[in-house]
């Protein structure tokens, strides 16, 4: 059978447990030398009848959810697969509510089966800048992402300050026409907060363009740095940010849309979710986009006491990693 490349495609494709489980070892050992995720050895031998290995190295079994994102999940492959393809190919996003339906599974196990996800599709593209090819043109601009004061309860209107940027997230975004998106949680929109962001992600010597905010002004010494003022025009020639503009209004819809309240601190997830999807938009379908994705699940991981901060908790105890009753 063909990889999937429709939803219904996938789901029909997946639902074999076995085809699945193939799917998985081929993605994880593509030149079929099954290592150990513990020790490395490629001494082991492989148990059919519930699917595991036994490492011959350190004498442990191991599955092929050990070092993944899905290592000590008890859910099966078949939810898993589909709650990926939903994830990584869903515009706006998808919803733990949906998924729980969907599935069939807890709201709080699609949660926690979200974030995971979402940490697969982080990208590995930082430390190499942007604007570094001949012509490039680099676009940066921030948004402020956080409730209107009109919807909030009073107990938390009263909080506010009148200060945009300490009553709402500042995000600040970097765009290579033709490339890819970046994005960088900062405190405030400074001078000293947002210059040695730009230095740190964008090659001195690029077309650099931005609004009229007073916080890039000094930046020609190192750029091309032109600006165009949205109190007068939005477009000067190739001067714009709407590249950017249109990042951040598929953002705000799957936060406000789908999501409807995220809290800061797991702000960044979403945003690596959005970057995932618009960086890959182009020549790739969506069976190619979740192919992507699923490459990415290997040599990552996070546990729900790292996911609500009670590994940080004088009270939790930490344990090491088990194995699952279902290994896949």
């Amino acid at each position: 059978m063909k990889a999937p490349k429709t939803l219904q495609e996938a789901i029909v494709y997946f639902s074999d447990p076995q085809r699945a489980f193939d799917y998985a070892v081929k993605l994880r050992w593509p030149n079929g030398k099954v290592l150990c995720p513990r020790c490395e050895s490629p001494k082991n031998y492989f148990i059919k009848t519930r699917r595991i290995w036994l490492c011959r190295g350190c004498n442990k079994q191991f599955t092929i959810k050990v070092g993944t994102i899905f290592e000590d999940s008890p859910l099966g492959m078949d939810k898993w697969m589909a709650a990926f393809w939903m994830l990584t190919n869903g515009k706006n996003g998808i919803s733990s509510m949906e998924v729980h339906r969907a599935l069939g599974i807890t709201q709080k196990s699609a949660w926690f089966m979200l974030q995971r996800i979402r940490l697969a599709l982080q990208d590995d593209f930082y430390g190499k800048k942007l604007g570094s090819g001949p012509d490039s043109e680099v676009e940066v601009d921030e948004t402020f992402i956080g409730g209107k004061a009109r919807n909030m309860h009073k107990n938390r209107k009263a909080k506010l300050t009148g200060r945009i940027d300490d009553d709402k997230t500042v995000v600040v975004g970097f765009m290579e026409r033709g490339g890819k998106v970046r994005t960088q949680i900062v405190t405030k929109r400074r001078k000293h907060n947002l210059q040695p962001l730009v230095r740190e992600q964008v090659e001195a010597g690029a077309a650099l363009y931005t609004d009229a905010l007073g916080s890039y002004t000094g930046l020609g010494n190192d750029y091309d740095h032109q600006v165009v003022d949205h109190a007068v025009e939005y477009v000067h020639g190739r001067v714009h940010t709407n590249t950017l503009e249109n990042f951040w209004s598929l953002v705000k819809r799957g936060l406000h849309g789908t999501y409807i309240s995220v809290e800061p601190f797991h702000l960044y997830r979403y945003l690596d979710e959005q970057m995932f999807r618009f960086n890959n938009r182009k020549d790739m379908n969506d069976g190619q986009r979740f192919e992507l994705a699923m490459s990415q699940v290997f040599g990552k991981r996070l546990t729900y006491s790292q996911l609500t901060g009670k590994d940080e908790s004088p009270r939790h105890e930490t344990t090491g990693a088990g194995e699952t009753p279902t290994p896949f």
